[in-house]
C-alpha cells in the first residue's frame, strides 16, 4: 500500500488508440483534430524541456555542493605529524624530557 509501483494495465493497445481516434474525430470534427494534436504536441514538448531544464539546474547544485563538500574536507583535513616535522623527526631541546640535570644527579 505505501509504494508505488507502474500499473501495467495503463498500456494503450492499437485498439484503443483506434478507439481514441474516432472519438476524436467525432467530437471535434477532421478539420479541428489535427490542430488540437498540434497544440497537445507542443504543450508535451514545453513540458519535457521544462523537466529537462530543471533536471540540469538539479545537476549543476548537486555537483556545486559536492565540490564545496569535498574543497572543505580538502582544508579541513588535519595535517600528518611527518608532514609537520618533515620527513625525519626532529627534536628541539625544549621538547625533551629524557635528559638529566645536575640536580637530579645529586
Amino acid at each position: 500500500m505505501g509504494s508505488l509501483e507502474y500499473d501495467k494495465s495503463m498500456n494503450l493497445g492499437i485498439t484503443e488508440m483506434i478507439f481514441l481516434a474516432v472519438i476524436g474525430l467525432l467530437l471535434f470534427g477532421p478539420k479541428k483534430l489535427p490542430e488540437i494534436g498540434r497544440q497537445i504536441g507542443k504543450a508535451m514538448a514545453e513540458f519535457k524541456r521544462a523537466g529537462n531544464e530543471f533536471q540540469s539546474q538539479l545537476n549543476d547544485e548537486v555537483r556545486k555542493l559536492e565540490s564545496e563538500v569535498d574543497l572543505e574536507n580538502t582544508i579541513a583535513a588535519p595535517p600528518s605529524k611527518t608532514a609537520a616535522r618533515g620527513p625525519r623527526e626532529t627534536v628541539t631541546p625544549s621538547e625533551r624530557t629524557d635528559y638529566t640535570t645536575p640536580e637530579n644527579n645529586a
